[in-house]
């Protein structure tokens, strides 16, 4: 059991001498969540591969999911992987930001990071807690998301304490994220580049500078996190429905009532509560664009999983930011999608 160190900071200007408390954590071995733009990371020393594998301890994550380093600057991508032209046309045009790039890695980076793997996964985050605190530990920092494996990311401070307390050094509550999902994940090593993982940058913008596929496959030997087991997930079963909103919003009013029946605790995820406030269910709204479901779709489903046994999830458009929603919702819902 470790004690956790729980430290709150200006998301906006973070205090150089609150930050420097958690950089030391980092430069000793030691773990430390944090806030990026996109959702909450827990970062240890990502050229210490000790250090590395605690992370894994603490999630409870399996040793064959590969971790993101976060850096702070060109220099640092340079010192740890092999940019080709590629990158660094991507690079120049969207970092920093909510996007992962895969490039062939250099020795320097251990085998703990990259799952055995000779590409490592790189991001370089605009939030400035994130930011600072990698130059002030002056490493890459390696960091998934701040949750147990497999739950719903962490997008508050809260999340962190609710799966993490007592298991890292230092918990960075820096308010909460803007995104709301993952960096979107480009493999660089190939052409035309694969996206890996849908998330925060939209695919679309991608698509301006370099050419694209969408990976599909199953892996075995994911190259990127999220490619490989179920992510996102509450503990209660979680369906999504897509199609017509009259008839999802049927289709949701049956479902619910059938559950209910039959003694399950329903929640209920919409993008409009009104047609649904009479129901025996807890209801929450994820917002009416698609950003805004993006920023609430963790919260939301942290926040049913405390109250139903049965959650139903009304899905989204699959374009621009929408398409990461969706690729969330069908990694959570173990592919129980159903279009009406």
């Amino acid at each position: 059991m470790v004690r956790t160190k729980i430290i709150r900071v200006n998301s906006d200007n973070p205090e150089e001498e609150k930050i420097v408390v958690a950089a030391n954590v980092i430069r000793k071995g030691g773990l430390v969540a944090f806030p990026t733009e996109t959702v909450y990371g827990l970062g240890a020393n990502g050229l210490d591969g000790e250090a590395v594998r605690k992370i894994f301890v603490a999630k409870k994550r399996p040793m064959d999911n590969p971790l993101i380093l976060h850096v702070s600057g060109v220099d640092m991508i340079e010192e740890i992987a092999e940019v080709n032209e590629t990158a660094r046309k991507l690079i120049n045009e969207f970092f920093p930001g909510p996007l992962t790039l895969v490039m062939r890695k250099k020795d320097v980076v251990p085998p703990e990071v990259t799952a055995g793997l000779d590409t490592v996964a790189v991001r370089m985050p605009s939030h400035p807690v994130a930011i600072k605190l990698i130059e002030m530990s002056e490493l890459p920092i390696a960091a998934p998301s701040a949750n147990l494996a497999g739950k719903p990311s962490p997008t508050k401070a809260e999340h962190v304490i609710e799966d993490l307390y007592e298991r890292v050094d230092v918990i960075i509550d820096g308010g909460a994220t803007d995104i709301g999902v993952e960096s979107t994940v480009v493999d660089t090593t190939v052409y035309p580049v694969e996206v890996l993982r849908p998330g925060g940058l939209e695919v679309e913008r991608i698509q301006e500078v370099v050419d694209i596929r969408i990976f599909s496959k199953s892996v075995d030997t994911p190259k990127s996190p999220g490619m490989k087991y179920r992510h996102y997930a509450p503990d209660a079963r979680l369906f999504v429905l897509t199609g017509k909103r009259e008839e999802i919003v049927e289709k949701i009013t049956q479902l619910a009532e059938d559950f209910s029946k039959k003694g399950f605790r329903v929640g209920i995820a919409v993008t409009d509560p009104t047609p649904y406030k009479k129901m025996d269910a807890v209801v929450k709204e994820m917002g009416t664009s698609a950003e805004e479901v993006a920023r609430n779709l963790f919260d939301v489903l942290r926040e049913l999983d405390r109250h139903a046994d049965i959650i139903i999830a009304e899905g989204i458009e699959e374009r621009g930011i929408g398409l990461a929603v969706m690729n969330r919702l069908k990694k959570a819902s173990d592919s129980r999608i159903f279009r009406v």
